[in-house]
């Protein structure tokens, strides 16, 4: 049932917005989600529970108990989560091309030629530092 393994599912917005708060406070019970997000949207406790219990099972964050308190955590970053979004964008719209991504961005004035040359310059970068 859990899906730790090969892709996730992507994230709603809500539970987006619950992930956040996560990626930010570790270590984090349903209660103190459910107060650190009330100034921003009022949810219930139950409300918590099942999004935290959504990404359990989808493989975003996991849980210790701590007495008889669930304790979650995620599971990844959010950057790695981010990648793993743009991976399924890629594959789903592009036909599995990075480049037919990025020609876009620029085409479309997302990313600008400037900005993408910077890009491929770190990436040589990190390729020289790898090697």
């Amino acid at each position: 049932m859990f899906n730790t393994r090969g892709r996730r599912n992507a994230l709603t917005p809500l539970e987006q917005f619950l992930m956040d708060y996560v990626w930010a406070h570790p270590d984090c019970t349903a209660e103190l989600c459910r107060e650190g997000v009330a100034d921003q949207r009022v949810l219930k406790d139950s409300t918590i529970r099942t999004i935290l219990r959504n990404l359990e099972e989808k493989g975003y964050i996991e849980h210790t108990v701590q007495g008889r308190t669930f304790v979650y955590r995620a599971v990844d970053t959010p950057r790695n989560v981010a990648v793993e979004a743009a991976r399924q964008l890629i594959d789903r719209f592009c036909g599995g091309s990075v480049e037919e991504l990025l020609v876009g961005l620029v085409d479309n004035r997302v990313l600008k030629p400037a900005e993408l040359q910077r890009l491929a310059e770190k990436i040589a970068s990190r390729k020289e530092k790898k090697a």
